[in-house]
């Protein structure tokens, strides 16, 4: 019984063998609609179907002092604000003539990347101190302009740090990988 189940496990595992060796050799032989193939306009579907690519996600930590000062006393928030900011690229903007298909080669015009989202975790930040000066009355409205002022410093943080540029590195690779895969052998790409 035991060498019954060898043999049946034996013969299985050559014919998966022989499976991936002819599955291998055929994709050397029969050509799969790799790029020569498609147009450009073909491609250009493809590619704006994945419309808002987000390809970089920073979450970041800022601490937000956000004053009211008046002559008469001072309203102050501090605010210790984690967000997320996202950065990407619009495929849905490109055009026919962004795409340039010659071959097994393309040539891709990516439009500029951009910050796609900000906004702060709630779950995550908090107000660690509020101050209402002797003469002054509670403003309700002073959480929330500190709130937006933290969004706005987690935008200028993100930028200064780079996430364009991550955002541009990361979209390349990620559409490279993609066009090779619909068999692209060379992929070049320019700024719009």
């Amino acid at each position: 019984m035991l060498k019954k189940a060898a043999l049946a496990v034996a013969a299985l595992a050559m014919i998966f063998a022989l499976g991936l060796v002819l599955g291998v050799a055929g994709l050397r032989w029969l050509p799969l609609g790799g790029a020569p193939g498609f147009s450009s306009a073909t491609v250009l579907t493809r590619v704006q179907n994945l419309s808002q690519l987000v390809t970089v996600k920073y979450v970041l930590e800022k601490v937000v002092v956000y004053e009211d000062a008046k002559w008469y006393g001072d309203n102050r928030v501090l605010l210790v604000a984690h967000g997320v900011v996202k950065a990407g690229i619009d495929l849905g903007s490109l055009k026919a003539g962004d795409l340039r298909v010659a071959d097994k080669r393309i040539r891709v015009a990516l439009p500029r990347p951009r910050i796609t989202d900000v906004y702060l975790d709630d779950r995550h930040s908090e107000i660690v101190e509020r101050t209402t000066g002797l003469l002054r009355v509670f403003d309700k409205d002073l959480e929330q302009n500190a709130r937006i002022q933290a969004v706005e410093d987690l935008r200028g943080a993100a930028l200064q740090n780079g996430i364009l540029a991550d955002a541009s590195a990361q979209a390349r690779a990620e559409l490279t990988a993609m066009l090779h895969e619909l068999g692209f052998a060379e992929v070049e790409f320019r700024e719009k």
